[in-house]
């Protein structure tokens, strides 16, 4: 887990890493949810759909970009305030993502930033973008 600080953070500060979707993300994902659309619950519906395989949750693939927040970019001092998320390509159990974000906007008045991410998958096509507002608590 990063440690940064306030005075740490600079715009062109960018930071990463990878996870794996497998199929025990997804279904604790469902167990947590509720959400038993069969779009991701059941492969041959799926592929009626014109999908190679059940779609992984948007929000699950999303839910990474507060992992890069609380862990990364900044890190333990951060508390997300604001996201914008643009879903522009599908996620499948086994895909490996790369999350990526880079400060874009620091306010010294409020001691928050504001970071672009995205998510790719294995092959590098983008699968999410995000703008994503934090707040800095480190005092």
């Amino acid at each position: 887990m990063n440690n940064f600080l306030f005075a740490d953070l600079h715009i062109g500060l960018a930071q990463s890493f990878e996870v794996v979707l497998d199929d025990q993300k997804l279904q604790s994902f469902l167990a947590i949810s509720g959400d038993h659309n069969p779009l991701h619950t059941d492969e041959d519906y799926a592929k009626t759909k014109g999908f190679k395989s059940k779609v992984v949750y948007g929000l699950l693939s999303s839910s990474f970009y507060s992992t890069l927040v609380g862990v990364y970019l900044p890190g333990k001092f951060a508390i997300l305030h604001g996201i914008d998320i643009q879903f522009v390509g599908p996620v499948f159990v086994g895909d490996q993502l790369q999350v990526y974000g880079v400060i874009k906007y620091i306010n010294e008045a409020y001691k928050q930033i504001e970071v672009k991410a995205h998510i790719t998958n294995q092959g590098g096509k983008k699968i999410s973008k995000a703008t994503i507002k934090i707040g800095m608590i480190d005092e």
